[in-house]
C-alpha cells in the first residue's frame, strides 16, 4: 500500500495547508520564466500570484517605478533581479510533472 494513502484502518495523511487547494485553472498559480541580460540561465519559478499581479510587478519595475523585479515563489522563496537586466518575462501555467513510465 502507498504511504500517501495511509496504512489500512488508519486516516489518510493530512495534507499541508495551502497545498493541494489551488489548480492552475483558478488562475491561482502560475510559472514565470526570467531571462536575465549576461545570464546563460533563464530563472524559473512557480507563484502563487495570480497572472494579473504578477503582469502588474513586472510592469512596474520594467516602467521605473522601482528598480528591481522581486517575486515569491510557492515554497516562499524571493527572487529578486536588477529591472534594467531583465531581458524577458514570460508567464504561463505550470507544467504537470509526470511520474513513472506512461507514455508519451
Amino acid at each position: 500500500m502507498c504511504a500517501a494513502y495511509g496504512a489500512a484502518g488508519r486516516a489518510p495523511l493530512p495534507v499541508a495547508q495551502g497545498q493541494g487547494d489551488r489548480t492552475p485553472s483558478e488562475g491561482q498559480a502560475v510559472e514565470v520564466k526570467i531571462g536575465v541580460q549576461h545570464a546563460p540561465r533563464e530563472i524559473v519559478l512557480e507563484s502563487g500570484l495570480a497572472t494579473e499581479e504578477v503582469e502588474r510587478t513586472v510592469a512596474e519595475a520594467l516602467s521605473g517605478k522601482a528598480q528591481v523585479l522581486t517575486l515569491e515563489d510557492d515554497r516562499g522563496r524571493k527572487v529578486i533581479v536588477p529591472a534594467d537586466r531583465v531581458a524577458y518575462v514570460e508567464i504561463g501555467e505550470p507544467t504537470v510533472r509526470k511520474v513513472g513510465f506512461g507514455a508519451m
